[in-house]
């Protein structure tokens, strides 16, 4: 283990208060390749729901239907086992936040009181989330759902109706998310195995340290894909070999083909048979790893969670006291500004505040159409619905663009509402829920980052000593070494993700650079040292 002690190789001038930028904070990114997925998936799932309750006259139900069927937006990049699971976990957990919701709602009258529990409640969404790992679209939709729910007139006899509507419309999107799998059942593992070859490829031709960092994530997040797929197939066998090639090339990149690793991916993303990567025993080190008890490991939650609950909790109370009348539109606006670090949240508060400035401006050129009729306002919402999932992955603002006023026309379904003192209403929660939000990320310190970032390299140090004990045993156990390998990568990876998340944050001591780049160093030449073993065993007689 590297002998250097965890401060002595940082400077004692780093300023604790880092620069927030605002260059490239609204950068287009590149669409998702599944963009299509979510996007359709929503509208499936809202609208044979709400073109039912159109037909009967009761849109006033629709908050409810809506609750269940935004749960299409989860888990496409899941295979279908795992997503089968997780879909059934957000079904239950989207019931139990609008559950909570409606029995405060009838059980009180007190905002202030409604707005602390909506605050606390996001707080628990928000931490479960994250340590769950369940990914777009997070907590944000479920602490909307939650904190509407507030403030829907309520009696304690209507809620077991009004949850019972969400859990059904939450099976059918359960059914819209699992029905790709009878066409394509290897769909997002092919994806993820693409991915994980593209990224290598690229490294391969190009090594640096950022592309190295955005490979070695992309295999990590191929080999959590194939590992979480069920049954080992025939056809995830096949992909567990290439992505070996991809980590072959990540060790070795000097001797990696590009061009072949980005054919193979691109046969992956066609409906072309899984390639043939060469077969050895590399795999055996798949079996150790399926074999060993489950190690989750759940980030450092409290201090992003204090801040949840806090900012939220504020946010609300600053909306009551300006005489706002929903104040739980400030509310999930702070919610959903809390990243990793407070730079992440600075960032996603200006796109949250972009975004929602333009979209009021889009209402006020739909809303004529909407008020055409009760089926006008259902089609625009259905639209505004397939527009911010189809954007949202490009910039955070851009898909605001579309939930803000979907989210406000949403409002429409209990009853006709004053364009323009929604628009008045809503920038000013936006504003305060950014700018109080901010605040509570700023005041909630974050001084475990800096630990967590130490955790990690000793868990890096440990997991290379490991690896190369094996390297020098004569004939390590069989797959011992390619688990070993595979464990040391993921260190690597969570390491990074560590120091990214810590270098945002405020208010804590310098972060240990030289050592952590001496640390990476060394890991990656025993990852290159288990390639190259591998490489004489196979050219032994």
């Amino acid at each position: 283990m590297s002998s250097a002690t965890p401060h002595s190789d940082t400077p004692r001038d780093t300023p604790r208060v880092r620069r927030l930028p605002l260059a490239g904070v609204l950068r287009l990114g590149r669409p998702s390749d599944i963009w299509f997925k979510p996007a359709l998936s929503v509208v499936v799932a809202v609208a044979p729901p709400n073109l039912t309750l159109l037909a009967l006259g009761r849109l006033d139900l629709a908050m409810y239907t809506m609750a269940g069927s935004l749960c299409a937006l989860y888990a496409h990049n899941r295979p279908y086992a795992a997503r089968a699971r997780a879909l059934a976990w957000v079904v239950l957990g989207m019931v139990a936040g609008l559950g909570a919701g409606l029995l405060a709602a009838s059980l009180t009258g007190s905002a202030v009181v409604l707005v602390t529990v909506g605050a606390l409640v996001a707080a628990v969404q928000k931490a479960l989330c994250d340590a769950t790992r369940i990914g777009p679209p997070g907590h944000v939709v479920l602490t909307f759902i939650s904190s509407a729910s507030l403030f829907a007139p309520q009696t304690l006899a209507q809620v077991p109706g009004h949850l019972a509507l969400a859990l059904a419309t939450g099976a059918w999107a359960w059914l819209v998310g699992m029905a790709p799998g009878v066409f394509r059942p290897h769909g997002p593992e092919r994806r993820a195995t693409a991915r994980a070859l593209d990224a290598a490829a690229a490294y391969a031709g190009n090594p640096g340290s950022r592309a190295s960092a955005t490979a070695h994530a992309a295999v990590q997040a191929a080999w959590q894909t194939l590992l979480s797929a069920g049954a080992r197939s025939g056809t995830r066998r096949a992909l567990e070999r290439l992505v070996v090639r991809a980590e072959v090339a990540l060790a070795a990149p000097a001797d990696a083909d590009p061009d072949r690793l980005r054919t193979w991916a691109r046969d992956l993303r066609g409906t072309a048979p899984v390639p043939q990567a060469p077969d050895d025993d590399e795999l055996l080190g798949v079996e150790i790893q399926l074999a060993a008890p489950a190690h989750p490991v759940w980030p450092v939650l409290a201090p992003i969670a204090v801040r949840t609950a806090v900012g939220c909790a504020l946010a609300g109370y600053a909306s009551l006291a300006l005489g706002v009348g929903r104040p739980y539109w400030a509310l999930v606006t702070a919610a959903s500004l809390y990243q990793a670090n407070v730079t992440l949240t600075w960032s996603r508060g200006v796109q949250r505040v972009v975004g929602n400035v333009v979209g009021v401006l889009v209402l006020a050129a739909v809303v004529p159409l909407a008020h055409l009729g009760p089926a006008a306002l259902v089609l625009c919402c259905l639209a505004l619905n397939f527009g911010a999932e189809a954007l949202i992955a490009r910039n955070y603002w851009l898909g605001s663009v579309c939930v803000t006023p979907m989210a406000l026309l949403i409002t429409e379904f209990a009853g006709h509402q004053e364009p323009g003192r929604l628009i008045t209403e809503r920038v000013l929660d936006t504003l305060v829920g950014a700018l109080v939000g901010f605040a509570a990320a700023v005041a909630v310190t974050n001084r475990r980052a800096g630990d967590r970032v130490e955790q990690s390299l000793a868990a890096v140090e440990r997991a290379r000593e490991h690896t190369a004990r094996l390297l020098s045993e004569p004939h390590p156990a069989p797959g011992a070494l390619d688990s070993a390998r595979r464990a040391l990568a993921t260190a690597l990876v969570d390491l990074r993700a560590c120091v990214e998340a810590a270098s945002g944050e405020w208010w804590q001591r310098a972060l240990p650079q030289e050592r952590v780049v001496r640390t990476e160093q060394a890991a990656h030449r025993t990852l290159a040292a288990t390639i190259r073993y591998h490489r004489a065993e196979d050219a032994r007689p």
